[in-house]
C-alpha cells in the first residue's frame, strides 16, 4: 500500500529506504555509543584501577586520557623513569579523585602499580617462602625492602644477633622468609633471621655428622670474651679456651685472633648432645715441653727474656711455651731484695741457670745468682781476721750495728764492740745510720754468711795501762754528765773513759731522782773511790770531796798548767 503512495508522489522507493537505513544507523551508533558512555562513567569509580593514554607532558605533570569527559594529571615523579615517558603509551592509574578544583580527574600511577604488585605477589608467594628483595629504608622498629611492593623486616628478624645499626643494610640485597601475609592491610612480614637459623640447623646437623676428634677444621672468629674465642665452623660454634691458644704465654685471646679471622683448628672434644665442640690450636704443633730435659739439662746457662714478675720471683721465656721461674732468693748472692723488680723488669734478657726440671707439672726453676761466683766462698781469704774495712752504716738495732762493707755483704758491729771504756746503751750512741766508719774484721764464717767487726779493737784498751795510770783511787778528776738513770749518773772522763756517780754518792743526804741534783751536760769535780779493772768500771763519789780537796786539787791543776806552759816554752827558744 505505502508503494501506491509513493508513487502518487513520484518518490523513489529505493531512495526512501537508504535514507531510512542511514537513520536507523545512525540511532544505533548513538545508543551504542551512549551505552559506552554509561559503562564507562559507571566504572569511574574512586579506588578503582583504570587504563589509560599518555597525551602530552606539561610542566612537571603528565596528562592522561582515561576516556571521561575530562582528562587526568599525574606528577612525573610517579613514574620509575621520567625520561622514558613516551605519548600515547598505555599505563594503569588509580582514580583518587573524579574532578578536582582544576576540573581534571586526579590519577595516581605510583598507587595503582602498588596495587597491581601486591595482587601479584599474593598470586605469586604464600607463608613460608622464600623472598628476595632490596633494602629501602630504616622505619620504626626495623627496615622496609622493596619486592614490588614494600614489605616490613623487624629489626630483631635481620640477624641472629641483633645488629648494632641496621641502617647499614640500606640498599643491599637481602632474602628472607615470609612469616605473615595479611591481606585486608596489605602487609607482609618476613625474616632474615629464620632463613640463617633453619640453614645454621641443616649445616649443624651435616657437620655433627662429619666432625671427629683430632680433625683439623677451618672456621670464623665469631666472638672473643676475655676466656677465649667462638669459632664459627659453619653451622656451629666452637670454643678455642686461652689456655688451648698457644705454647707460650697469653694475657687475652685479642693478642692471637681478631674477628672476622679465618682461622685452622683442630677438634679436641665434641659433646653431641649438648651440641659443643672444644677446639685448640696449640695443639696442631708439638708441645715444646716433651724433650724439655734434653734441651735444657740441669745446670745448663741459658738467656731469656723476663716475661712476669711476682712478689716470689720472675718469670723467663726460653722459648716459646717454656717459662721458668727465677725465685727471689736465686737472684743474688749478696743483695737483700724486698722485690724482683728491684734486680730486674719485664722486657729484660737476663742469664740464668737450669737448676731443676718438673716435666709433668712442666716447671723449670732457674737462677740468675748461680751464673755469678759465690762471694762467700771466698769471704775469708777476702775478708781474714784483722784486717781493717770501711763500710757505711746499712742498720741499727738494739744490739748492734751493721755495716755494709761491700755491695750485699753486711758485717755487724756488736754493742760490746764499740767501745772500750763507755757503757753503751743503743748504737746510735756512737754511730748513726748512713755514717762511714772504719772497723777491724774480728771473724768469719762462711757457713752461716757471718762478719763480725770492732771498732774499739782499732786502739788499744785503755783498761789495759792508761786508766791504771791516769786514775787512782782518792783523785779528784772532773767529769761531764752523759746519761741519767734511776741509780745513778754517767760521767765522761776523757777519751772514752766512763764512770759511774751512784745514787748514794751524790750527796750525804738521800737523793731518790738523780735529775734532782745534775742534768745531762753538767761538768763535776768528783772523787774516784773505786777502780774495778776486771769489771771495768770507775766508782766517782759527789759527797766525799770537800772545799780544801777542791781546792788543792785546783791548786795541782794550775800548777801543772804552769809547768806544761814553761815545758812548752823553754822548747819553743831551745
Amino acid at each position: 500500500m505505502y508503494r501506491d503512495i509513493l508513487k502518487e508522489y513520484n518518490v523513489n522507493l529505493e531512495d526512501v529506504e537508504r535514507e531510512v537505513a542511514a537513520i536507523m544507523a545512525e540511532e544505533h551508533t548513538q545508543a551504542k555509543i551512549d551505552s559506552t558512555y554509561l559503562t564507562s562513567v559507571q566504572n569511574f569509580e574512586v579506588g578503582s584501577v583504570l587504563k589509560g593514554r599518555v597525551l602530552r607532558i606539561l610542566g612537571d605533570n603528565v596528562i592522561i586520557d582515561c576516556g571521561y569527559k575530562s582528562e587526568g594529571m599525574i606528577p612525573k615523579f610517579e613514574f620509575d623513569d621520567p625520561s622514558e615517558i613516551n605519548m600515547g603509551e598505555e599505563i594503569e592509574v588509580l582514580l583518587e579523585a573524579v574532578e578536582d578544583d582544576s576540573g581534571l580527574i586526579k590519577l595516581s600511577k605510583r598507587k595503582a602499580d602498588r596495587i597491581r604488585g601486591w595482587e601479584r605477589v599474593i598470586e605469586k608467594y604464600k607463608e613460608g617462602d622464600i623472598i628476595t628483595g632490596r633494602v629501602t629504608r630504616k622505619i620504626k622498629g626495623g627496615l622496609l625492602v622493596d619486592m614490588g611492593v614494600p614489605i616490613f623486616l623487624p629489626a630483631s628478624q635481620i640477624d641472629v644477633k641483633p645488629p648494632g645499626d641496621i641502617a647499614q643494610y640500606i640498599g643491599r640485597e637481602v632474602t628472607c622468609k615470609i612469616l605473615k601475609i595479611d591481606e585486608s592491610r596489605q602487609n607482609i612480614v618476613v625474616s632474615r633471621r629464620k632463613l640463617i637459623e633453619e640453614e645454621r640447623d641443616k649445616k649443624k646437623k651435616e657437620l655433627m655428622s662429619e666432625i671427629e676428634v683430632g680433625q683439623l677444621r677451618k672456621g670464623v672468629v665469631k666472638n672473643i670474651a676475655d676466656f677465649g674465642a667462638f669459632i664459627d665452623l659453619g653451622g656451629l660454634d666452637g670454643l678455642l679456651h686461652i689456655t688451648d691458644m698457644s705454647w707460650g704465654r697469653i694475657s687475652h685471646p685479642s693478642e692471637v685472633l681478631a674477628i672476622d679471622d679465618e682461622v685452622e683448628v683442630k677438634i679436641l672434644d665434641i659433646d653431641k648432645e649438648k651440641e659443643k665442640v672444644a677446639l685448640g690450636l696449640k695443639q696442631k704443633s708439638e708441645n715444646p715441653w716433651v724433650n724439655i730435659e734434653g734441651k735444657y739439662p740441669v745446670g745448663t746457662r741459658v738467656k731469656g727474656q723476663v716475661v712476669n714478675i711476682m712478689s716470689y720471683g720472675a718469670f723467663v721465656k726460653l722459648e716459646t711455651g717454656i717459662e721458668g721461674l727465677v725465685h727471689i732468693s736465686e737472684m743474688s748472692w749478696t743483695r737483700r731484695i724486698n722485690h724482683p723488680s728491684e734486680m730486674v723488669a719485664i722486657g729484660d734478657m737476663v742469664e740464668v741457670v737450669v737448676l731443676k726440671i718438673d716435666r709433668e707439672k712442666e716447671e723449670i726453676s732457674l737462677s740468675m745468682k748461680q751464673t755469678e761466683v759465690n762471694p762467700w766462698t771466698i769471704i775469708e781469704e777476702k775478708y781474714p781476721a784483722g784486717t781493717k774495712v770501711k763500710g757505711r752504716v746499712r742498720n741499727l738495732t738494739n744490739y748492734g750495728a751493721f755495716i755494709e762493707i761491700e755491695e750485699g755483704v753486711d758485717g755487724l758491729l756488736h754493742i760490746s764492740d764499740m767501745s772500750w771504756a763507755k757503757k753503751v746503751g743503743h748504737p746510735s750512741e756512737i754511730v748513726k745510720k748512713g755514717d762511714k766508719i772504719e772497723a777491724l774484721v774480728l771473724s768469719v764464717d762462711r757457713e752461716k754468711k757471718r762478719v763480725a767487726l770492732g771498732l774499739k779493737q782499732l786502739s788499744d784498751d785503755p783498761w789495759t795501762k792508761e786508766i791504771p795510770d791516769k786514775f787512782k783511787v782518792n783523785d779528784i778528776v772532773k767529769g761531764k754528765v752523759t746519761k741519767l738513770t734511776n741509780f745513778g749518773a754517767f760521767l765522761e772522763l776523757g777519751k772514752g773513759i766512763e764512770g759511774l756517780l751512784h745514787v748514794s754518792e751524790f750527796s750525804a743526804e738521800k737523793v731518790t731522782n738523780p735529775a734532782d741534783v745534775v742534768n745531762i751536760g753538767d761538768d763535776l769535780e768528783v772523787r774516784v773511790i773505786r777502780i774495778e779493772p776486771e769489771a771495768r768500771k770507775i766508782g766517782l763519789s759527789l759527797r766525799k770531796i770537800t772545799e780544801a780537796d777542791l781546792r788543792a786539787a785546783r791548786s795541782n791543776e794550775a800548777a801543772a798548767v804552769a809547768a806544761a806552759a814553761a815545758a812548752a816554752d823553754s822548747s819553743a827558744k831551745s
